[in-house]
């Protein structure tokens, strides 16, 4: 797995981040390919074709932040990481034991792009 600090040095990596994927949108696109007329939008047509987005997972005691690589082959988790205390602290109690896979927004995803900026 790539650590934050592996993931900030690789440019390419970053630049190929979709920050408007969603874990919901990624199963419409690579998965349901019946579905997926977008009028216009983003359309998967190989397995070549792929994405780069995150997601918090809420599942465990903690939750985490995951780097995704999908493609219609497969979901790769590239890189796993906790928030910081206090971003895990409001997470927790946003969530309020909610247990799922969520698209990184607001102040998470705020956090996390300026951590790549750096």
């Amino acid at each position: 797995m790539m650590t934050l600090e592996q993931i900030r040095k690789d440019r390419n990596l970053i630049d190929d981040i979709d920050w408007e994927m969603t874990p919901e949108e990624a199963v419409r696109l690579y998965l349901e390919w019946g579905n997926n007329w977008a009028g216009g939008s983003y359309v998967i047509r190989s397995p070549r074709d792929v994405s780069h987005y995150f997601v918090l997972n809420t599942w465990g005691e903690r939750p985490i932040v995951y780097l995704i690589r999908r493609s219609s082959e497969e979901a790769v988790e590239l890189a796993e990481f906790h928030l910081p205390d206090e971003l895990e602290r409001r997470c927790n109690k946003e969530y309020k034991g909610l247990k799922g896979v969520f698209a990184l927004e607001g102040e998470y995803r705020d956090w996390l792009e300026s951590e790549l900026r750096n």
